[in-house]
């Protein structure tokens, strides 16, 4: 019996299985959804011996009732209601840059909570890229004082960064 089944399905598919996907491609305009819909109404064929028992055009009138109504149903779907084939995407991913600006932030309010002296030795030192003798000439003060206020400032820095969860 099944064996009888597979080959009048084998004789409709043969008579009218490109028929049909060139009937379901110009519905689609799709060769893949053209094809996985008429594997489906062979399918469906097969599952209803009656259809392949009739043979001809009843079976072919048939066929294409049922893969114009899968085409129906798949352009119903959400599937093809939300999506869509696109060359270009809308926007271009961009490198998530919250954790550095929160860094920028938590290190500028740590900054501010040091005295004057303190932070302008760590700014002219880290941020200008001054040498000890530039900052210690623009402050007026000796080189040593400038040394000892960046000693002092990093760590006066390093407690400020502790208070707020950066460090250890």
């Amino acid at each position: 019996m099944a064996d009888d089944q597979a080959e009048l399905l084998r004789g409709i598919s043969d008579a009218h299985g490109a028929a049909l996907f060139r009937y379901v491609l110009r519905l689609t305009a799709d060769r893949d959804l053209a094809q996985d819909i008429v594997q489906e109404a062979l399918l469906k064929a097969w599952k209803k011996p009656a259809i392949l028992e009739q043979g001809g055009d009843s079976a072919r009138a048939w066929l294409f009732t049922v893969a114009r109504n899968l085409v129906i149903d798949d352009r119903r779907s959400a599937r093809h209601v939300h999506e869509f084939a696109t060359d270009t995407l809308p926007e271009r991913g961009t490198a998530d840059r919250t954790e550095n600006i929160l860094d920028k932030w938590l290190l500028s309010d740590a900054l501010a909570s040091l005295s004057y002296d303190h932070r302008s030795a760590i700014v002219g030192a880290y941020y200008l890229g001054q040498t000890v003798a530039e900052i210690a000439r623009t402050e007026d003060v000796p080189e040593g004082t400038i040394k000892s206020r960046l000693h002092y400032a990093l760590r006066a820095l390093k407690l400020a960064l502790q208070e707020r969860g950066v460090t250890e």
